[in-house]
């Protein structure tokens, strides 16, 4: 059987629930303080009072990665998914269920049971910081989410059982959540794939659903690589295409099939922020548009990722002369980036006017398009659809490339896009799309399961 595996902060229940289920499943239990106290010989106040947290963090990592990979229940402790590292060996092959609850409670559970302080703050302070700041690394180790705040041990462990052996979902929402696929333009073969997914006779109720949502979005690349991490980390998820022309359809279809996430494409990526509950600060403002969505414990939260997927393979370039054209949800990501690198930037549109507002929120200068020419700037980065299959021209003109820039197309749909292909051919500096999309996508894997991939895997999954 695939190891359970319980998360949450200190006080949720871990322990208690953790007895239940192995008692209930026949398996032991193997919980990670005790086996750090056990490797060692000492107290966790112990450790924590001679050589601090950081020395404990190292020990935690080491039984972590030497546990049982199956047939086993694991209680861990309340900080160990913010290690990348935890996560990867946590999650692989198994069922990762995160216990929540609310600071009354845990706060009463820890008043009982004293362990060193993790912060200067008073207790309930200290769990307020802490729960705030690990709460991302919380919904990102949640398979399932159980709270246990209002709830004895036994109730929170039939829970679990229950998720174990019916999943989250009902028969008669997988089947409406089918319907919805099939009037999208899913590939024959990935229609059956996902039929079986949430429909077939021998179904794993486990298996969760993610997906990218658009309209269009049959071109995205990001079933296949994301369906390969999966395989790749030994996860129990299966991403497909949500296509639908309203945004407000597709997340209800995601709420109701119980999606772990959505990546966001065009044109939702700022109308998806009237359907999520909570908006993450670089997303928010001065961004204001969303490409991910995360679900956990009932909420949706929206993070742009986009920016970081420009701002990576420019580092380099930081203080330069640059010019982005577009002004639309990624042109906003990309503007966040550049002006984060410090760039002199002038943001050029068809329609001067929303150059302007972009420009004015971020702090940089706009100019009307045919004003290009005067620019000359070090980099050029376009956040226009032109190039992205079926209107393949190029933004510019062979004329106004020169040699001396760097060209950075955002679109990656084909890889080498004609403005692409002419910068090369000028001898320019060049930088794919599949940049952006390799180092947001990484980030966006990191947001829904806590797990770090090399950017050489991700690339080997992309080309």
């Amino acid at each position: 059987m695939k190891r359970i595996v319980l998360t949450g902060f200190r006080g949720t229940g871990k322990t208690e629930v953790g007895k239940i289920l192995a008692g209930r499943l026949n398996m032991p239990l193997l919980d990670t303080d005790a086996l750090v106290e056990q490797k060692t010989g000492r107290s966790i106040p112990s450790i924590f009072h001679e050589e601090g947290e950081e020395r404990f963090r190292i020990m935690e990592r080491e039984v972590i990665a030497s546990l049982p990979t199956d047939n086993v229940v694991i209680s861990t402790g309340g900080g160990a998914v913010i290690d990348p590292r935890n996560m990867e060996h946590l999650r692989r092959g198994s069922v990762l269920v995160l216990l929540t609850a609310g600071i009354d409670a845990i706060e009463s559970r820890l008043a009982r049971a004293p362990r060193p302080p993790l912060t200067s703050l008073p207790l309930r302070e200290e769990i307020a910081e802490l729960l705030d700041r690990r709460r991302q690394h919380y919904y990102a180790s949640a398979d399932f989410c159980v709270d246990t705040g209002e709830t004895t041990p036994d109730a929170a462990g039939e829970k679990v059982l229950h998720f174990l052996s019916a999943g989250n979902t009902s028969q008669k929402q997988r089947t409406t959540a089918m319907q919805f696929f099939k009037t999208g333009r899913i590939p024959p073969l990935a229609l059956g794939n996902l039929e079986q997914v949430l429909l077939g006779a021998d179904r794993d109720p486990q298996t969760r659903i993610m997906g990218v949502a658009g309209y269009p979005c049959a071109h995205s690349r990001s079933p296949a690589l994301f369906n390969g991490l999966f395989e790749r980390y030994g996860l129990n998820y299966h991403y497909t295409w949500f296509e639908d022309p309203e945004i407000a359809e597709i997340m209800k279809i995601a709420r109701c099939v119980d999606a772990k996430g959505l990546s966001v494409t065009i044109p939702f990526k700022a109308d998806v922020m009237e359907y999520v509950d909570e908006v993450d600060e670089h997303a928010a403002q001065p961004i204001g548009a969303v490409n991910s969505v995360v679900f956990a414990c009932g909420t949706a939260i929206g993070y742009n990722t986009d920016w970081l997927g420009v701002r990576k393979p420019l580092v380099h370039l930081k203080g330069s002369k640059a010019v982005l054209l577009g002004a639309g949800g990624v042109a906003a990501a990309a503007a966040y980036a550049l002006v984060d690198l410090d760039m002199d930037l002038t943001i050029l549109n068809r329609t001067p006017a929303n150059a302007k507002v972009l420009a004015d929120r971020f702090g940089c200068k706009s100019a009307e398009w045919n004003t290009f020419d005067a620019i000359r700037p070090d980099l050029v980065v376009n956040a226009t659809p032109l190039g992205m299959d079926p209107d393949t021209r190029s933004p510019l003109t062979d004329e106004q490339i020169l040699p001396s820039m760097t060209i950075y197309d955002l679109v990656y749909t084909p890889p080498e896009t004609p403005l692409i292909q002419a910068a090369q051919e000028k001898g320019c500096s060049t930088i794919l799309g599949t940049e952006m999309f390799i180092h947001q996508a990484r980030e966006q894997f990191y947001l829904n399961f806590g797990i770090d991939v090399p950017d050489a895997t991700i690339r080997e999954l992309v080309v």
